[in-house]
This record gives C-alpha cells, sequence and structure tokens, in this order.
C-alpha cells in the first residue's frame, strides 16, 4: 500500500511558476512508476506527466511540454512537479498517482492516488 499527500497548490498569475510535492508512505514508492494527472471543472481528468522508478524514462503530455518538469527523490519518497509560465488553461486539481498496469495515460490504469491539490491560474 502506498499512500500520496500532495502540497504546494494555490493561486497564481499567468507566467509564474509552481512546484507541486506528493509525499509518499511506504517502502515500496521507489520502485513504482509516479505520474501527474489534472482535473479541471466539468472535463475528464487528464494525463500530465509519468517517470519511470530510476528517472530513466519521462513523458508529457504535449500541452505542458517545455513548461513542466517531474522529478522524484526516491531516498525522501517525493516526487515532484515543477510547473513554469503557467496559463489559465492549466487550472485545475492536480493529482500525483503511482504504479500502473496498462496505459499511463488512462488514469483506470493507476493504482494509487493522493487527495489532490488546486492549482488556479489568472489571467
Amino acid at each position: 500500500q502506498v499512500q500520496l499527500v500532495e502540497s504546494g497548490g494555490g493561486l497564481v498569475q499567468a507566467g509564474d511558476s509552481l512546484r507541486l510535492s506528493c509525499a509518499a508512505s511506504g517502502r515500496a514508492f521507489s520502485s513504482y512508476p509516479v505520474g501527474w494527472f489534472r482535473q479541471a471543472p466539468g472535463k475528464d481528468r487528464e494525463f500530465v506527466t509519468t517517470m519511470t522508478p530510476s528517472g530513466g524514462n519521462i513523458f508529457y503530455a504535449d500541452s505542458v511540454k517545455g513548461r513542466f518538469t517531474i522529478s522524484r527523490d526516491n531516498a525522501k519518497n517525493t516526487a515532484y512537479l515543477q510547473m513554469n509560465s503557467l496559463k489559465p488553461e492549466d487550472t485545475a486539481v492536480y493529482y500525483c498517482t503511482a504504479d500502473v498496469d496498462g496505459s499511463w495515460k488512462e488514469p483506470r490504469d493507476w493504482a494509487y492516488w493522493g487527495q489532490g491539490t488546486q492549482v488556479t491560474v489568472s489571467s
């Protein structure tokens, strides 16, 4: 079992940066892929980025490529999402997730989820 807790969300202006953190409990965290999804009001949860356990492979949604960076510190059982050049369309609840079996773009294929942290970007 892995429990995930996100933090770092908030209200920012367009062009600003935020760093989200995802603190995990459980010794198996370092062996799991981690990912970030987001969900805007009235929309489906969408894939943002994922990283393999060792960090050797990283994938981003086209909408955030070049602006967002995923990272992890397995010694601290923590994953991060650095978000730069934020846009109003990035406004959403951001979720951390771990342990995928299937497609890393599909929310249903991920086993563990945090409670989410709100990111609001004003224009």
